[in-house]
């Protein structure tokens, strides 16, 4: 069991809390407008919805379902998370929706950028699939033609934590 934060209620983080909940993982969600404003169905499997500010306060791994540009609002919630706690970002760049970033338009990878200005190492995963896709093509390991989904990052450690989390969920990894 991984004890995980999901920042984020809408659809892929919603997708996410009910999976890793039905997987057995002692599951937390925050969003931006409250615990009392999670979704009563993304609680379904067992999370349970907590104020923003103790969304990465004891965790094994934390999951930022939010939008791409909202990452640097978040960093002051991970001055004091240990090291060993893995961050993973679902989130891609979309400048119709974020708003234009700079450093991301002259060339910055997303992943860094985002490590950057959490002021930590991120994994990413998720963000290849639409919600849809999480929602409604999970299937048990080992079922022949299941859906992979990529993991990225420079910490092994912690690709092994989000690789599990995304077979967890329904897909290869």
């Amino acid at each position: 069991m991984v004890k995980i934060s999901v920042i984020g209620a809408g659809a892929i983080g919603g997708n996410l809390a009910r999976k890793l909940g039905a997987a057995g993982h002692d599951v937390q969600v925050a969003g931006a407008r409250g615990p009392e404003a999670v979704a009563p169905g993304v609680l379904e499997t067992g999370a349970h919805a907590v104020a923003l500010e103790d969304a990465a306060k004891g965790r094994d791994a934390v999951i930022l379902a939010i939008p791409f540009g909202v990452a640097g609002q978040l960093a002051g919630l991970f001055a004091s998370v240990p090291a060993e706690t893995v961050v993973i970002d679902t989130s891609n760049y979309y400048p119709h929706l974020s708003g234009r970033i700079e450093a991301v338009e002259g060339g910055a990878v997303e992943s860094v950028y985002t490590s950057e200005i959490l002021g930590r190492p991120v994994v990413k995963a998720w963000n290849a699939a639409l919600a849809e896709t999480q929602r409604t093509k999970d299937v048990p390991a080992g079922t022949p033609g299941r859906t992979a989904i990529p993991v990225v990052g420079d910490s092994e450690e912690a690709k092994v934590v989000a690789m599990r989390l995304v077979d967890d969920t329904g897909f290869d990894a």
